[in-house]
């Protein structure tokens, strides 16, 4: 339906913007970045699958999530792509492809989806599966390597 296919664009636009929000300094939305997540969702990466509550101590984690992003020199986060597929009338999956930029002229490109519920008024990311990103923010030299 075209009406979620909006819906959704419009949900990660504004999950975009309070990431850029963030890194130039405006204070975080806490309670918006919390409301874009299922009350318990999944991680699956490279380090493994992880799995977590959305409560208190995942809204206390949302702040330093956005210092680290700050400290290493994120200067911004763009959606370059967005491929949503439908899988029902309840569920779909985004493939984000992400632009990155950083101080120094540094840009890192990745992709990372997002498997979302579409029951209920607001979309809401009950999984997502990354890349190996503590192993390209190495090679770029943002992070010491380990």
């Amino acid at each position: 339906m075209k009406n979620r296919q909006q819906q959704l664009e419009k949900f990660f636009a504004a999950y975009e913007q309070r990431f850029n929000d963030v890194l130039n300094d405006k204070p975080a939305d806490v309670d918006a970045t919390a409301a874009a997540f299922a009350e318990y969702f999944v991680e699956s990466s490279p380090a493994g699958v992880m799995g977590g509550k959305n409560d208190e101590k995942f809204k206390e984690q949302i702040p330093k999530g956005n210092e680290f992003y700050k400290k290493i020199g994120t200067l911004s986060m763009k959606i370059g792509t967005l491929d949503i597929t439908r899988l029902d009338d309840f569920h779909a999956i985004a493939k984000v492809h992400w632009l990155s930029s950083y101080k120094e002229n540094k840009n890192i490109e990745f992709d990372v989806f997002y498997i979302v519920n579409l029951v209920g008024d607001e979309p809401k990311i009950f999984a997502y599966i990354t890349g190996d990103e503590q192993k390209v923010l190495q090679e770029n030299g943002l992070v010491p390597k380990q």
